[in-house]
């Protein structure tokens, strides 16, 4: 007889489901660009994707309650090369903005009924970087604020109302991976190609304290866990294989856990439910979604289970907590790219009653 010991959490059995063909989005085409991007964002109402054009510059917005078979997709041209990364504001879903090869950063307003034709005039277009944009993302606790980080090396912070530059922080010494604030917006942690995570005071313009994370070559990403306070950071170790280490921002000299992850080549997407601490790791290229329980206390990070598919996932996104279906146990939902559609991925907790779940649906912010 065995005498391991299960360890109890209410999200231990929680399950990944695929939506039905007919409520995917099929016939999308995903841009052709090379760079590491998830190429798509969510918001309660909306995903906007970056959009396959032999001109370059495009991308699409679409309903998510509208799937089926795509005819005419109306676009969103307002940059002149590849979009590189989207980000819907948080405070009015209406905005998006987008960041492009052409080194501008464009804030798109959403009609009323949505996209039904092309749009080619953006509300607003930052501009100030002096090479491309990689990244964009709005800060969690201020309205029409917005980060961007660039291959000039430099993570700039813009007021979107009056179209102006705040900060300016330097510093880094290689191309920006990942851009993430913490929980009140006043600290921004980076991930580098030179295998550094850095963190960021954004009103000084400085970096606080960095700290080199993982010793690959490949791509790194890091994602500051809301509550938490803490820094989940994923890589490749020496060997090539996938990790992740998770970190404590007041003392990054090394990581409270490292933990090899597998062998595949892809880079990992990181997701987390703030609320649930359920984190997320997608592969890209590959069609694995591993999930983690977030705790407080050693070892921290317990596994949870994994979402397997024979499709790869070219880039994913997940939709805010209060697009849930409460009805149904809905924790999480992602939408993932595959080569010509868009899937809807459904995670739940399986309950037997009907009555709304108070214990995995804790109060959310609600914008």
């Amino acid at each position: 007889m065995s005498g391991r010991v299960v360890r109890a959490s209410k999200f231990r059995h929680i399950f990944g489901t695929p939506a039905k063909k007919e409520a995917c989005f099929v016939g999308t085409k995903l841009t052709n660009s090379a760079w590491d991007s998830n190429f798509i964002a969510a918001s309660t109402t909306h995903f906007a994707m970056a959009w396959a054009s032999a001109g370059g510059g495009v991308y699409a917005v679409f309903d998510i309650n509208k799937p089926g078979k795509l005819a005419s997709v109306p676009l969103v041209s307002v940059h002149k090369s590849a979009v590189l990364d989207l980000d819907f504001n948080p405070f009015n879903e209406s905005l998006i903005a987008s960041c492009s090869e052409d080194c501008n950063v464009c804030i798109t307003g959403i009609p009323e009924g949505g996209v039904t034709e092309n749009i080619s005039t953006p509300l607003q277009t930052l501009s100030g970087h002096r090479r491309k944009v990689g990244t964009c993302n709005f800060h969690p606790a201020a309205n029409n604020v917005l980060c961007t980080s660039s291959a000039d090396f430099t993570v700039k912070l813009w007021d979107i109302e009056k179209g102006e530059e705040m900060f300016s922080t330097p510093g880094h010494t290689d191309l920006i991976s990942s851009v993430s604030f913490n929980a009140v917006g006043d600290q921004i942690v980076t991930s580098c190609r030179d295998k550094k995570l850095r963190i960021i005071d954004p009103r000084a313009q400085n970096v606080v304290t960095e700290a080199h994370c993982h010793d690959g070559v490949k791509g790194i990403r890091s994602l500051w866990l809301g509550n938490k306070d803490k820094i989940i950071s994923v890589g490749f170790n020496k060997m090539s294989e996938r990790e992740y280490a998770y970190w404590d921002p007041r003392n990054m000299e090394k990581a409270l856990v490292r933990k090899m992850i597998d062998s595949n080549s892809g880079v990992i997407m990181p997701f987390y439910d703030n609320e649930n601490s359920i984190l997320y790791l997608a592969g890209k290229g590959d069609g694995n979604i591993r999930y983690y329980e977030v705790v407080d206390n050693e070892p921290y990070i317990y596994p949870l289970s994994e979402y397997s598919s024979s499709s790869p996932q070219r880039g994913m996104a997940l939709l805010p907590k209060r697009a849930c279906n409460v009805s149904t146990c809905e924790v999480a939902r992602f939408f993932k790219i595959h080569r010509d559609m868009v899937e809807p991925i459904s995670f739940c907790v399986p309950r037997k009653s009907d009555l709304f779940q108070d214990d995995i649906y804790p109060p959310c912010f609600t914008s």
